[in-house]
């Protein structure tokens, strides 16, 4: 993937970039490098990302070198879209986080039972690039490292849960702090009653927008 050239104003054009080989360079380093590296050359990106958020970290320190311009600029920057037309009406879901650390536990093993060793196996035969999002998938190194013998079973579901949990958390924190005050918010638990008045709720909203 190439960034094109762009004509500035002053007739001049952008320089070529190849993003590819940037990427692959920033995503040979260690997160902790990585988020050290974004702290010199993309100081407001770095404070408010996760240093151990190796995604994030990578796509802004990608954008800085690729482009030379900090990934805040370009978002600021979005130009065309629908976006002025289209009416959003968001309810934000923030249950109670005991129930929800509780069902992330549930869900692995629900996906334990459902065959996603299976899948992982299936996925491994392929023998795709573990930089590929699919392989970086929650679950699939701990499940990998469990096949491999490296650890035992319940090592693997305690370390799965675990990193269940922490995306679970990250996501939380944006939709606490990210989104616009007026956005509307539940912290309900949620169950076939509280989703039933979700429902109501947001079909509220929508009726009144």
């Amino acid at each position: 993937v190439r960034f094109g050239d762009r004509e500035r104003a002053d007739g001049s054009a952008h320089r070529r970039v190849d993003v590819g080989h940037g990427r692959d360079a920033v995503r040979a380093l260690p997160v902790a490098e990585a988020h050290a590296a974004l702290m010199r050359e993309d100081a407001p990106a770095a404070a408010r990302l996760h240093p151990s958020d190796a995604t994030r970290v990578a796509r802004a320190l990608e954008v800085v070198r690729s482009t030379g311009r900090a990934l805040a600029d370009w978002q600021s920057a979005r130009t065309g879209g629908i976006g002025a037309t289209v009416r959003l009406s968001p309810l934000l879901l923030l249950p109670p986080r005991d129930w929800l650390r509780a069902r992330c536990d549930a869900r692995f093993e629900a996906m334990l039972a459902a065959g996603a060793a299976e899948e992982v196996e299936q996925l491994r035969a392929r023998d795709l690039d573990p930089a590929l999002p699919a392989m970086r998938a929650i679950g699939v190194r701990e499940i990998g490292d469990w096949l491999d013998g490296a650890i035992d079973r319940a090592t693997m579901v305690t370390q799965a849960q675990a990193a269940t949990r922490q995306y679970a958390k990250r996501q939380t924190t944006w939709f606490t702090h990210q989104p616009p005050t007026e956005w509307q918010r539940s912290d309900t638990q949620l169950d076939s009653n509280s989703a039933r008045s979700l429902v109501t709720k947001l079909l509220q909203i929508l009726l009144t927008r």
